[in-house]
């Protein structure tokens, strides 16, 4: 599904991705793990072409990603044409991004509307099977500013659902909540899990990396160090650096 191949991305004379590879199979969960710094939101915008590549290619579902293949050069596709490729990933971001002057049912109706030019009707109904899947069948009139934090990330996570993606990103999703707010927007993303939708999570949360992933990624100054089951990565990291951030994080 996901194929990220020699990746390298810079912020001027910051070197943040390093030649990263990573395949991710149809129906399975990764969850990126790092310390701050270490590349995996960068990673994950590279993924939907919300960063732009300095070399190396990404793939979804047999397509690059923002580019198209002549020969041995690559082409950068026009903004449009990469707009209707990112209507097939949806991004969950760490501080929501929902429009404030929307009710709960127009955030997740929006973009079925506008991208895909479904009838309002159709997406409408769609959005509130939706709202009652992620628990919040009864806040579809309300605005975000009446909703909790952990409310806000499960309508997100509605919207995301409502263009149908192939893939799913998740930023960091309850890095912006309570604590107490934490386990009901991982509790969506776990049933999202069961359900097999393919996911890429960047999180800080070991017990969920542990009881959801297929696949744990480590990474560090850019690169991927370790990746494996979380048997593996968790349990009985290879990587010194992998052992030394799992020892302030357990």
């Amino acid at each position: 599904m996901v194929e990220v191949r020699s990746v390298h991305k810079s912020f001027g004379s910051l070197e943040v991705l390093r030649g990263v590879d990573l395949e991710v199979a149809a129906g399975q969960v990764t969850v990126v793990l790092g310390p701050s710094g270490s590349g995996k939101s960068t990673l994950l915008r590279t993924i939907n072409h919300l960063e732009k590549v300095d070399s190396g290619w990404v793939s979804v579902d047999g397509s690059l990603i923002g580019y198209r293949r002549s020969g041995d050069k690559l082409y950068e596709l026009r903004e449009r044409e990469v707009l209707k490729q990112r209507t097939r990933i949806g991004f969950v971001f760490q501080n929501f991004n929902l429009f404030p002057h929307l009710t709960v049912l127009e955030n997740v109706i929006e973009a079925p509307v506008s991208a895909l030019k479904r009838p309002r009707a159709q997406a409408t109904e769609a959005a509130r099977r939706l709202l009652e899947r992620v628990g919040l069948a009864d806040k579809a009139d309300a605005y975000p500013r009446r909703l909790s934090g952990g409310q806000q990330q499960r309508v997100a996570i509605a919207r995301a659902l409502a263009l149908e993606p192939k893939l799913l990103l998740f930023d960091e999703p309850t890095s912006a909540l309570d604590p107490e707010l934490v386990g009901e927007v991982l509790d969506v993303i776990k049933d999202l899990a069961r359900q097999g939708t393919t996911m890429i999570v960047v999180t800080h949360e070991i017990g969920f990396a542990r009881e959801v992933a297929d696949t744990v990624v480590f990474m560090d100054g850019g690169r991927i160090l370790e990746q494996g089951p979380p048997s593996e990565v968790l349990d009985a990291p290879r990587h010194e650096r992998t052992r030394a951030f799992l020892s302030k994080v357990l």
